[in-house]
This record gives C-alpha cells, sequence and structure tokens, in this order.
C-alpha cells in the first residue's frame, strides 16, 4: 500500500513559510527528509529543551533574588512562581509528609492533587537540606525545572508522533512562547504531558493504555478528565463502545490505585484539593473578576460556582449537539481543545500556566501557524498584565504597573483570543474542507480507532446524506456538501 507523504509545513502554511527564511527557507521539492540523525521527533525535542531552558533564563532575576526581596520586583520582573515559595510554605522545608501532616499557615493540607504532590514532594528529596533558607528554595526550584523540562520534551515528542504525517506540527508547541514563559510558574506540565502521552496512545488504538495515563493525569490535575466526555460522543457517533469502555474503566482504575491510599488513611488532606476548589472565591483572569469587580453587589462564591457550572454544562451540551450533527465526525483533538477551552472559558479562576493545557491540543486541532501565534499573542500580553496587576497592587503609594481598568482589557484579550480559536476549530468542524489536516486527505489521524470508522448514529441532516468519502487530497481539497461515511480504512493498533 502507498503511504502518503509527511505534510511539510513550509510549502503548505505562509507563516511558516515565511518564518523558514531564517533558516535557509522553505524546504525544496528535491529534499531528502528523515535520511539523517535529524529526524523530525530529534529537531523539536532539542527545540522544546531550547525554549524552556530560554524560559528558565527569563526567570534568572527571580531567582537571582526577587523571589526573596522586595514585594513586587518579582512582579515588575514578571517572573514569579509557585515553586519557591511553596517548598517552605507547603511544609517541604520541614520534611512534613503532604495529606497526612497539617501544615502550620492558613493551609491546612496541600491543595494539590495526589499525584502532584508526589511530584513535589521527590523534588524535595533531592533538594539539599543544607545552607540558608534561600538557597534550599533555589535548589529546590531548579530541581523541579529540571523535572519539569523532561516533561516539556514529552509534550513535544508526543505531539510531534500524534500526527504521522504531520510531524512538523510539534514546533508549534516547542516554540509557543506562551509555553516558555509559563512551564516553570507552577507543576501544571506533569499533567500536560500524561495527557498528551495518552492522547499519544489513543491514536496508535491502545485504548487501555489512553485511559490509564488519563487516570493519572486526571490524578495530576483535574481538567484531563474532561476528555473523556467528547470521547464518549465519538465512539456513541462511530459505534466504538468497547474502545471507550476500555479507556475508562483504565481510567478509573490508575485514578484510583493513586488516590486510594491516601483517601482510606488521610482523608482530610486528600479532600482539601476539592473542598479548595469549591470554596476558593472569584479570581485572577476570568470574567467573573471583572463582574465583581465592576458592580456593587457581586454574586456570592456558591453563585458563582453554581453559574460556572450550569455554564460548563451548556457547553457540553453544545458540544456534543456539534459531534452528533456535524457533516463528518469531528476529529478527537478538535473536541478535546474544544472541551479544555470551555472549562478554562467559564472557570472562576484563570491562572497564567493554565495555558499549558491548552498548548499541546491547539497544535493537534488547529495546526495553522497564523491562527496559533495570534493565540499565543493573546496569551503573552495576558502573561505580562497579571504581573504587572500585582505589581501595581503591591507597591503601595508607588503604583508601579497596570491598574484595574487595565487588566481587566488584559483578561478580555486573553478570553478573546481563546474564543477565536474556539470559533475557527468550529468553523474546521462544520466546514472540513478548512482544515489544514483534512485537507490534505486524513481522516482523523489522532482518532485512533475512529480514524475511518463508520457512523452508526447521527442526528440532524447529515443523517440523511450518506455519501462515502474517499480518502484522497483531491476529493478533501474539493469536497461539497455534508458527509458522513468513510471508506472504510481503520487503525486498530500501532507502535511508538
Amino acid at each position: 500500500m502507498h503511504e502518503p507523504d509527511t505534510v511539510r509545513p513550509t510549502r503548505e502554511d505562509t507563516v511558516a513559510a515565511a518564518g523558514s527564511e531564517l533558516i535557509g527557507g522553505p524546504v525544496g521539492r528535491r529534499a531528502l527528509l528523515g535520511t539523517s540523525w535529524w529526524t523530525p521527533v530529534r529537531v523539536i525535542g532539542l527545540v522544546a529543551i531550547g525554549m524552556f531552558a530560554l524560559g528558565l533564563v527569563q526567570k534568572a532575576p527571580c531567582y537571582n533574588g526577587a523571589w526573596f526581596f522586595g514585594a513586587s520586583s518579582q512582579y515588575t520582573h514578571a517572573c514569579y512562581s509557585d515553586i519557591p515559595h511553596l517548598y517552605q510554605g507547603r511544609g517541604f522545608v520541614d520534611g512534613l509528609v503532604p495529606y497526612f501532616d497539617k501544615l502550620p499557615g492558613d493551609m491546612e493540607y496541600l491543595e494539590y492533587p495526589v499525584l502532584t504532590g508526589v511530584f513535589m514532594e521527590a523534588a524535595s528529596w533531592l533538594t539539599p537540606g543544607s545552607g540558608t533558607i534561600q538557597d534550599q528554595e533555589q535548589w529546590y526550584w531548579m530541581v523541579n525545572a529540571g523535572m519539569l523540562m523532561v516533561c516539556a520534551a514529552v509534550i513535544a515528542v508526543c505531539v510531534t508522533r500524534t500526527h504521522t504525517r504531520r510531524p512538523w506540527d510539534g514546533l508549534l508547541v516547542a516554540l509557543a512562547p506562551a509555553f516558555a514563559l509559563t512551564a516553570t510558574v507552577n507543576w501544571d506540565l506533569l499533567a500536560v504531558a500524561l495527557t498528551s502521552a495518552a492522547i499519544l496512545m489513543w491514536s496508535r488504538g491502545r485504548s487501555l493504555a489512553f485511559g490509564v495515563l488519563l487516570g493519572l493525569a486526571t490524578a495530576a490535575k483535574l481538567y484531563p478528565f474532561l476528555i473523556l466526555g467528547p470521547l464518549l460522543v465519538l465512539c456513541w457517533r462511530a459505534g466504538r463502545w468497547r474502545e471507550f469502555g476500555k479507556a475508562l474503566g483504565g481510567a478509573a482504575v490508575a485514578w484510583l490505585v493513586v488516590n486510594l491510599p491516601v483517601m482510606l488513611f488521610a482523608f482530610d488532606g486528600w479532600s482539601k484539593f476539592y473542598t479548595f476548589s469549591q470554596e476558593r472565591g472569584v479570581d485572577f483572569g476570568s470574567f467573573w473578576l471583572i463582574l465583581v469587580q465592576n458592580t456593587d453587589n457581586p454574586p456570592s462564591t456558591e453563585t458563582v460556582n453554581t453559574l460556572a457550572t450550569l455554564l460548563m454544562l451548556l457547553c457540553c451540551g453544545a458540544i456534543a449537539a456539534l459531534t452528533l450533527t456535524a457533516p463528518r465526525r469531528p476529529r478527537f483533538a478538535q473536541l478535546a481543545f474544544l472541551i479544555v477551552a470551555a472549562f478554562i472559558l467559564t472557570n472562576k479562576v484563570y491562572s497564567p500556566q493554565y495555558v499549558l493545557w491548552l498548548v499541546p491540543l491547539a497544535a493537534l486541532a488547529r495546526p495553522k501557524w497564523r491562527d496559533f501565534l495570534i493565540w499565543q499573542a493573546c496569551e503573552v500580553a495576558y502573561f505580562l498584565g497579571i504581573w504587572m496587576y500585582l505589581a501595581y497592587t503591591t507597591s503601595g503609594d508607588a503604583h508601579k504597573g497596570l491598574p484595574t481598568d487595565g487588566y481587566h482589557w488584559a483578561i478580555g484579550v486573553h478570553l478573546l483570543g481563546t474564543l477565536f480559536l474556539c470559533v475557527m476549530v468550529v468553523r474546521d468542524i462544520l466546514m472540513p474542507d478548512r482544515d489544514p489536516v483534512r485537507r490534505k486527505g486524513d481522516d482523523d489521524p489522532s482518532g485512533g480507532v475512529l480514524d475511518g470508522a463508520e457512523d452508526v448514529f447521527v442526528l440532524g441532516p447529515a443523517a440523511h446524506n450518506e455519501q462515502p468519502v474517499a480518502h484522497t487530497e483531491q476529493s478533501a481539497a474539493h469536497f461539497e456538501g455534508p458527509r458522513v461515511r468513510w471508506g472504510g480504512r481503520q487503525q486498530t493498533g500501532g507502535s511508538l
């Protein structure tokens, strides 16, 4: 069987072609790709590590003193990180065991999911216990940075290998400026790496491995479990219940293996993450903050929780309806991006590192350099905006930084940038000929058993328009009208 050629972004994307001039221009027609050590995976992995290192350099002013001296200098330099502060603030310096030992401050127990707590504890074991507290906090941040760098490389490699015909889309992740700036603000990269690896497994038809990795990701951060929702609807449309059941079972077992021991022996500590998330008030980055700070009678935390939940449920219903009525079954990566973006847009808090959740999903859902960079520019603007706002609020009468109204504009830029990318993904779903992935003749390269599968349950007009879909570049480029059925090609397995 003839295997389709690798898609070359410099020949398909005008922005990628223009950017390639920095390294010699677009790849030539007679270029011999994959014939040297410099394969796409290795190149992208090294680029990701290099960008991660630049992100560490950006934190240098804080490492050399701003974390420890002056209330606002870590904000004016835009180099804040939770990691060194929580080394002492969450009892790691004193050898306290997360979830089991109470903390002396206002936070009684560690407010992170269990697997992230294990990651934090492992880093503390590798941190030298000698020297001043500043020395130890610097070491703790460096140890965590080394561990998170491995996660960053894993993410880049997994995205590169998920769409086998489009390995160079991994450069979107490796070169994403918001990715480098926020990589060491917190520990989110652990969950993002596990989620990226899970999606890679699903693309290879390994539904059980996908479930196990997604369960571990959910044990590190709550958001990955959301991906199971659109996967359920996709498997419903394609009739792939057995594969979804294996994925769901693997996720549940993996999550329980991590969480159950702590639940049984330290329930109060284990539940702190969930109670803290519920009781936490409206915080940075959300449209709820703009509402609260511009009204004389702001809603209570309970009201915001209820309204945010209702908005998220409405988004879930809309995504499900889109999945079942679209003229062609949406790609898995598209829906994964939309569901996580919906959670970010409706949530009562948006920490700057949450952008990490979306970067690999965006690269798979909408591998278009122009749109990706527009969104990244919005996220970088927000990254600078929140630190300048905190500088303003912590500088006293000096008022150095961004006032409240300016910060609200920064939030608006972040919201509009994310909504813009969501609109582009929805447009690709409704008009598959606009989808950069499907325009080259692919169906759903991240879909695993869904790739090339026929539909068994469709709603709306698409249910009455069953036209065969050929897996060719020409037919994808000249697609007109709704299409439901595929040519029968299925990918049920594979290897790394």
